[in-house]
């Protein structure tokens, strides 16, 4: 039996649009017609300009097979997913899914954070740049000193040790076995040359003797006239101050000094415990002072900041006393410099901005004085505790008549023509 309206069969459907048009019997989606995708069918084909359709035998619209051909690659079998005449929601194929995303582009991604980073890291630079520098105490003016040397190749910086007390509480006085002296004074003395042939640390006693020269008060501005008076070189220091000191370490050493720094005692102690600690060969024998409140057992050990200033100023425990403190304090201020240089204090911001701000605050330092300068002391100090460089004492001959440390005429003179032409310094002082 034909169930195709007026006995029509599959072949003479002619050019009739649809199928079972007429028919009583409702036609499911599933066999509505699909328009074909492509070029548009030529005139006279199709009802109005609509491709004829493929056939459909035993009401199967899926495989595309005709009676006169086989197989009809127009037919879109896209069909029985219910999409009528290409539509969908996925897009221009009519498939009904969604285009897949473009791959992520790495190289723009990679360059932009590399951007961000450069920049977080640049402001952050200038930023802390900005910070330290304001906190520098700049207060010694070198341009009050008279009468100086010509400056040298290299560079030369003295750095002083003070006494003082200011800001400390009796509690800390206590503690750090400081006495309540007023003023201050120096409690050791040191230039540091920093050249291409090396970097020399030379340690000035405290007990030297010198001769003050001629000088302009740094208040007063009154100048004094040299009397050829000999005195302890710290006394120069208490005195007036850092730009006599200054004054008289150059008139006795024809030595230029390019840079002054200077910390007291509370700063030395908060800069090593900023750091942590500090680790150090004590001597054989241990160190027990009850001045400075040393009590240190020989061997390796790591100081803290109490424990630093005792180990520092002590001297009246030791054979070679003043002598043998200035080594000491060589041999520590290398191991701090050497400690703060570190990548666990220098990429640690909770180390090193703590430690910048003990040992900003805590520096006193000439008014021409710059981050830079202040970096490259630091790097040449680190640089003689690893063995690059050189530390020593100033040539000592004996006593003088008075009593104080009588420097060694001819060595002083050999070792400052070194320093000046920024040689290897050979000088010893032995």
């Amino acid at each position: 039996m034909n169930d195709w309206p007026q006995g029509w069969s599959d072949d003479n459907r002619g050019d009739r649009y649809g199928r079972g048009s007429a028919s009583a019997q409702p036609e499911g989606a599933r066999v509505m017609r699909q328009v074909r995708r492509g070029p548009a069918a030529p005139p006279g084909q199709g009802y109005g300009g609509v491709p004829q359709q493929p056939s459909y035998v035993n009401g199967r619209g899926h495989g595309g097979y005709n009676d006169d051909s086989g197989y009809d690659d127009g037919y879109d079998s896209g069909y029985n997913t219910g999409q009528v005449y290409g539509g969908g929601s996925g897009g221009s194929g009519g498939t009904g899914m969604r285009e897949p995303r473009p791959a992520p582009n790495w190289r723009r991604r990679i360059k932009l954070t590399s951007i961000t980073l450069a920049t977080v890291l640049v402001v952050t630079t200038v930023a802390t740049y900005f910070w330290a520098d304001s906190k520098l105490n700049r207060e010694v003016d070198l341009s009050k000193v008279i009468e100086r040397p010509e400056a040298g190749e290299g560079t030369n910086y003295l750095i002083v040790g003070s006494d003082s007390r200011e800001g400390m509480t009796d509690e800390q006085k206590k503690e750090l076995h400081t006495g309540s002296a007023q003023g201050k004074r120096t409690d050791s003395m040191m230039i540091l040359h920093v050249g291409s042939s090396g970097d020399t640390l030379i340690s000035l006693p405290r007990d030297s003797n010198v001769t003050i020269p001629s000088f302009k008060g740094s208040d007063s501005g009154k100048f004094y006239e040299g009397t050829g008076r000999q005195v302890k070189l710290n006394a120069a220091y208490a005195e007036d101050g850092p730009e006599l000191l200054v004054r008289t370490v150059e008139a006795n050493t024809g030595l230029h000094i390019d840079h002054y720094v200077e910390i007291g005692f509370a700063g030395f102690a908060n800069i090593v415990d900023s750091v942590g600690g500090v680790e150090i060969e004590i001597p054989k024998g241990g160190i027990k002072d009850s001045k400075s409140g040393a009590d240190l057992e020989e061997g390796k050990q790591t100081l803290n900041g109490q424990e630093a200033l005792a180990f520092v100023r002590t001297r009246y425990a030791l054979p070679g006393s003043d002598l043998d403190r200035t080594k000491n304090q060589q041999k520590f201020l290398s191991a701090l410099a050497n400690q703060v240089a570190t990548p666990g204090t220098v990429l640690n911001p909770f180390k090193l901005y703590p430690t910048m701000g003990a040992g900003l605050d805590s520096l006193i330092v000439d008014k021409d004085m710059s981050l830079y300068d202040l970096a490259s002391m630091f790097w040449a100090m680190k640089s003689v505790s690893g063995g690059e460089g050189k530390s020593m004492n100033m040539p000592i001959s004996g006593n003088s008549a008075n009593g104080n440390l009588q420097w060694d005429t001819a060595k002083v003179k050999q070792l400052v023509e070194q320093l000046n032409n920024d040689e290897k310094v050979t000088v010893s002082d032995k």
